[in-house]
């Protein structure tokens, strides 16, 4: 029987016509005839309450009804978007489309003969109880408490959601405070950096959260004459110069090819080079693999973790190779750099290696690449190098190009050995060092243990020691570094025992490691929810994402998931020009490890606290079932502007989650000036997408 349909005041309402008498079976039958076969027909529609759209016809296609259409020119600057008001947001986008009903399973599983529009609000039911640990609780054992660090939100906070308070009857400003447009808020706390001790192991580029009383209510204003980004894969090559309007990269690395302003003054152009790029990125990838074929891109070596980035331009042809490069550099080492990656449509973050741990799970990297990083690993007894032990996987590389590998001055001799001498005590291997002939530009491999054989060769009272077996080396949110190595897991299906399928088979393998007496997150056998959170998420991307909720997939690029579960919504993408920052809050069952086996990249993070990326770097962000989650920790209305920081203008959030949860979102998004693409209920579910536009409040409601 079809679950009933509920609809809020001014959406369609269910329809009497699809009680079709007789066989339920051939009534669905001749429905799935009838939607794909016949032409779409435009039916006489009402206008309800609210001014949204209902009708009684019978119920077609989302993608007979997609508003792509209606989605303006992408080439327009922001001068040339006019402010909409609340009038006008009610467009041809904001028409919901009839959606089939349906009764879900519980499992993500439907039949076959259902119309594919149902799993549009069909959900995989999260468990109450599972057998993975949350990133919390993990690392409250390895620190004090959460609160220890600035900013930092306890498990046990109740806030209360003042998204109702404060919704739809918001009047937002622009920022007006200095640095604004490109404001990060954990990481551009002045007042915290100020307090801090010493600033020696870059203590003032870590995250330093506002409090939410201390968070700017502001929205972000957009740099003069802002355009919808290029899109991939040109925009790996060339971006507008308006979106990222900094000069002095440019200046500062003009002799070593990484960007140059086009002559038109228009875009800034990126040559492919770098300061160890001479023959450009191409040819470097290249040499590290004649240097070391075990490295195998693209198939042995699919996840890398590249430390002091630059403006990524590694990353960026590492997607010729089928490799998935996660970015890293602090924020102003360079100006923007971090930036640039990201308005190129390459991963990156915003992150140092200083006093506390990278937030990443260990042993998931099947490599670590150093490109003249400006690291320095051999001091602080190695103290960095072990942080990179800690997140390489057993039988990793960690490819280090940098001058103590290949000048021969006093300095950079003593470097290389005292770096050496430190690799050594951690039982590392060098497996080749080697020159470019071309290049004069020099590497060396080194390659952690695959097994605890050559740890257990070692001395008691070596240097550095063993961590202690209680110190979880999964625990990585606020956590300081340890001046440890852990010893690699020995019992029989252990995660990290062995290395992941080959890519691209990898994606859809089940982890080795996932045992049938486990519970998953979902409460069946942790390998019976991965496989059906798999298929669960490949339909509702093949059959309702790409299809019918009017995005224009050619200009999606950045992707986050902003609660990713096993990683099935970035793997029900991989055959598209998209990468997905798969996010794993640290309340959640800790499943980030499963989604780095697949081949995917990710991080831990707290969503009641801003995130370390600039401003407009993603495309699109996919909340699944996420802002229920957050109800009573925190205010949704800092988190919904946290989104808007983080979206471009043009970007999209699709939102799955409750009902009740959904309606209060609705009216903070409302009030940003977001279109409403579609908002569809079944039962106490609701999914609802949205479009961010170029609005930016008025200069009067600013207060000017």
């Amino acid at each position: 029987m079809a679950m009933a349909k509920s609809s809020r005041p001014g959406e369609r309402g269910s329809s009497p016509t699809l009680i079709i008498a007789g066989s339920v079976l051939v009534g669905f039958f001749l429905i799935a005839v009838w939607v794909f076969t016949a032409p779409a027909a435009i039916p006489e529609q009402q206008i309800g309450e609210g001014g949204a759209v209902t009708t009684n016809d019978p119920p077609e296609s989302v993608v007979n009804h997609s508003p792509a259409e209606s989605v303006p020119d992408t080439s327009e600057t922001v001068d040339d978007m006019p402010n909409d008001s609340p009038a006008e947001a009610e467009t041809e986008d904001s028409k919901v489309p009839a959606v089939l009903e349906t009764q879900p399973t519980g499992d993500g599983g439907l039949p076959d003969s259902i119309s594919t529009q149902a799993e549009l609000t069909t959900e995989n039911r999260e468990a109450n109880t599972t057998d993975f640990e949350t990133q919390a609780a993990e690392s409250k054992e390895e620190k004090e408490s959460l609160t220890t660090g600035v900013g930092t939100v306890a498990e046990n906070d109740t806030t209360t959601n003042h998204a109702s308070q404060e919704g739809s009857a918001r009047v937002w400003k622009v920022c007006k405070f200095e640095g604004a447009q490109d404001f990060i808020p954990c990481l551009d706390n002045e007042a915290a950096i100020k307090k801090l001790r010493s600033r020696k192991h870059y203590e003032h580029r870590e995250r330093h959260c506002p409090s939410e009383e201390e968070l700017p209510k502001c929205l972000l204003p957009l740099p003069t004459n802002f355009k919808a980004p290029i899109t991939w894969p040109t925009s790996r090559d060339q971006i507008w110069f308006s979106n990222v309007p900094h000069t002095q990269l440019v200046s500062y690395k003009a002799d070593q090819n990484w960007v140059k302003v086009s002559e038109n003054q228009q875009k800034l152009i990126f040559p492919g080079g770098g300061t160890q790029f001479k023959q450009g990125a191409r040819h470097y990838i290249d040499f590290l693999e004649e240097a070391v074929p075990d490295i195998a891109w693209g198939k042995h070596t699919r996840v890398i973790l590249d430390v002091g980035c630059g403006v990524a331009s590694f990353g960026g042809y590492l997607f010729d190779k089928d490799v998935l490069a996660m970015s890293i550099a602090p924020k102003d080492e360079h100006e923007a750099q971090v930036q640039m990656a990201l308005e190129r449509g390459i991963p990156a973050v915003s992150a140092v290696m200083g006093t506390q741990r990278l937030v990443f799970p260990s042993n998931v990297f099947d490599a670590v690449h150093c490109a003249r990083c400006r690291v320095p690993w051999h001091l602080d007894g190695g103290k960095l190098l072990l942080e990179l032990n800690r997140v390489l996987r057993p039988g990793g590389f960690f490819l280090w190009s940098a001058t103590p590998v290949y000048w021969k001055d006093e300095e950079s001799i003593q470097i290389w050995r005292d770096t050496k001498a430190m690799v050594e005590t951690m039982s590392w291997k060098l497996v080749a060092k080697k020159n470019d002939p071309t290049t004069k530009i020099g590497v060396a491999v080194f390659q952690k243990p695959k097994d605890n054989d050559l740890y257990n060769l070692r001395q008691p009272d070596a240097t550095p020691p063993f961590c202690e077996p209680d110190d979880k080396a999964d625990a990585a949110w606020y956590v300081p570094m340890n001046s440890c190595i852990h010893k690699l897991p020995t019992t029989d299906g252990a995660r990290a025992t062995s290395w992941p399928a080959d890519w691209p088979l990898r994606v859809e393998s089940t982890p080795s490691w996932l045992s049938t007496a486990d519970k998953g997150i979902y409460g069946k056998p942790v390998t019976e929810d991965f496989r059906s959170d798999t298929e669960h998420w490949k339909r509702i991307i093949e059959k309702s994402y790409l299809q019918g909720l009017g995005i224009q997939w050619g200009s999606i690029r950045n992707v986050m998931d902003m609660k990713a579960g096993y990683g099935g919504f970035a793997a029900a993408l991989v055959a598209q020009p998209v990468w997905v920052m798969n996010i794993v809050p640290v309340t959640e069952p800790d499943t980030l490890p499963i989604i780095y086996d697949r081949g995917f990249i990710g991080m831990y993070h707290d969503w009641c606290e801003p995130h370390s990326t600039y401003p407009r770097s993603y495309d699109l962000m996919h909340a699944d079932h996420l802002i229920s989650t957050l109800t009573k920790k925190c205010n949704i209305v800092n988190v919904v502007m946290e989104m808007d920081r983080i979206l471009r203008p043009d970007g999209w959030a699709i939102f799955r989650d409750k009902v009740e949860v959904l309606k209060e979102l609705e009216d903070i998004v409302k009030s940003l000036h977001w279109d409403i693409v579609l908002a569809y209920t079944q039962g106490e579910e609701e999914l609802l997408v949205a479009q961010k536009r170029f609005w930016r409040p008025s200069e009067e409601a600013s207060g000017k």
